[in-house]
């Protein structure tokens, strides 16, 4: 036995067991956001800790090394940029020029992976920057963006309507990731998202937590476009910029939500001295197996993912600095270790094979899955399933629970027939409006065209008044969603995630012997990837 293993041994996981456990699975949440893991930042001490103690506990479990050169982990190359403090912003109309301070004002990173980076162009508000042609909806309406900054908001325009951009459900167009996308698709010089909470979700703390520090990027690949600055502004310094134009960001946001909307030249110019700290870091996914036992069929697999990283150390909140990540997403990897024993303990194996992978840097925008993706364990024409898990409550079993997608699928009838033996309703998102489907890790696989969806907790609690899981909700998006208080407590019920991990270890079991490999439902947006896959 190496060192690793006996490093990390834990008593629950010696405990030999068919049944998934709740307490096995406390005794990884508690290892993992622990302050010995110092927040699991990407390229730090913590995360070797992390994904060493993570690799350690498939071996002892059963689970064969599936990462590069008969190892665990899959190496994924990242850059490492971190705006410095001495940046400056600035915005100069006809009659003024107007300051912003870093943080307080605006957040954001250049995407260029160089150490030295100043831009300057003129501003133009383009709504929400969204191009859809199935929505018959443009934000540019052919207006030429090249080296201008644009100023947007995130989110999609309002709609009770489910066939336009999902109704009140958000879809990638909504996404910030897709804002900075296409707008370095376009050449934009740089992209503002002016937050509010209402457009955002959450509030400009959790945006100043998330981007105030090292920003991991994957390596740009030769040609491809990236942006001098991808940020944010606070509300505040929307409403300073806007009034340079004579406006209000209400002003502008009535705009951009109307179907009429022109992008809007602003008449100001902003300039940007963004002084970049860069650092090569060999980040990794921690890959494991279990082979399938259909000679045939052994070749294709099941995945479970699952994040492990959070925010590292970051900046003091009432003393504390360590961003354990416990909710967030230490939960989910415990799972993953729970899952990968009791499929290695099943006496008959399934026909496909299971692939566990703990996926790095989902902080910084899925960028570990979206490698994974990119590079496969195996083929992603040969990947029936990917159930994902990440953040959950400790709060107990529910009555409910939520697998936002899978009624996208083909694999729907499973989701439901598993919710009919475990005697629990399957409900709709909860916050449709928050736009999760395309926030986790599961959508890597399905912009890749791999049928994919993450298994939640519902909100209906056994034992508990009606209306507490909104308000557990509500209070940690509040409180302690990547906040350093984000911690483990030795009273926590972990009966919840026993119940949700059973439940996906139900589905991830029938669909590796089924016949078929699954796909996604007649009309959605991910059909055509997979029907390009499996030709």
């Amino acid at each position: 036995m190496n060192r690793y293993l006996l490093l990390f041994i834990t008593p629950a996981i010696l405990a030999q067991s068919g049944d998934i456990s709740g307490e096995h699975i406390r005794a990884h949440v508690k290892f993992l956001s622990s302050d010995l893991m110092e927040g699991r930042g990407v390229g730090t001490r913590g995360e070797r800790l992390a994904t060493e103690y993570l690799a350690t506990q498939f071996a002892l479990v059963g689970a064969k090394p599936a990462g590069d050169r008969g190892t665990y982990f899959q190496r994924v190359p990242m850059v490492g940029a971190s705006t410095q403090p001495s940046a400056t912003l600035s915005a100069t109309g006809a009659n003024k020029t107007v300051s912003f301070k870093l943080l307080d004002d605006y957040v954001g990173v250049s995407e260029l992976q160089q150490p030295a980076d100043q831009f300057e162009g003129d501003a133009i508000f383009v709504g929400h920057g969204i191009t859809a042609p199935e929505f018959k909806w443009d934000d540019f309406k052919g207006v030429d963006v090249k080296d201008k900054v644009l100023v947007l908001f995130t989110n999609e325009p309002p709609s009770d309507d489910p066939k336009f951009f999902g109704g009140k459900a958000l879809t990638y167009y909504g996404r910030w990731t897709y804002k900075y996308e296409e707008g370095a698709r376009r050449g934009a010089k740089a992209v503002f998202i002016i937050h509010t909470t209402a457009t955002a979700g959450y509030d400009y703390e959790v945006v100043r937590s998330s981007w105030g520090k090292e920003d991991p990027q994957l390596k740009l690949a030769s040609g491809q476009p990236a942006l001098a600055f991808a940020g944010w502004l606070s509300k505040d310094a929307g409403d300073k910029l806007a009034a340079m134009a004579g406006k209000t960001v209400d002003d502008l946001l009535k705009a951009a939500n109307s179907r009429d909307f022109r992008p809007i030249p602003l008449g100001i110019r902003i300039r940007g001295n963004i002084p970049t700290r860069i650092r090569q870091i060999e980040s990794r996914n921690v890959v494991a197996t279990i082979p399938g036992s259909d000679p045939n069929l052994a070749s294709e697999a099941v995945v479970f993912s699952a994040h492990w990283d959070h925010l590292g150390i970051g900046p003091p909140v009432s003393g504390d600095s360590i961003y354990n990540g416990a909710v967030d997403n230490a939960t989910g990897c415990a799972m993953l270790i729970e899952l990968a024993r009791a499929w290695a303990e099943l006496e008959h194996k399934p026909r496909r094979s299971a692939i566990f992978v703990a996926v790095t840097a989902e902080e910084a925008g899925m960028r570990g899955s979206e490698y994974y993706a990119e590079h496969p364990i195996i083929p992603l024409e040969k990947t029936a399933l990917d159930l994902n898990f990440d953040g959950f409550f400790p709060f107990g079993r529910t009555k409910d629970l939520e697998t936002t997608g899978a009624e996208r699928t083909t694999v729907w009838p499973v989701v439901q027939e598993a919710a009919r033996r475990m005697e629990v309703t399957i409900k709709p998102d909860a916050h449709p409006e928050q736009g999760h489907y395309y926030r986790s890790d599961h959508f890597s696989f399905a912009h890749a065209g791999v049928p994919a969806f993450s298994i939640n907790q519902g909100t209906d609690y056994y034992g508990k008044p009606a209306g507490y899981g909104e308000k557990i909700f509500d209070e940690y998006n509040d409180k302690h969603y990547h906040q350093p208080s984000d911690e483990y407590h030795d009273d926590w019920d972990f009966a919840g995630m026993e119940q949700v991990a059973h439940f996906g270890f139900i589905i991830g079991t029938t669909v590796a012997n089924q016949d078929k490999l699954p796909t996604w439902r007649a009309g959605d947006e991910f059909l055509q990837a997979r029907e390009k896959s499996l030709k």
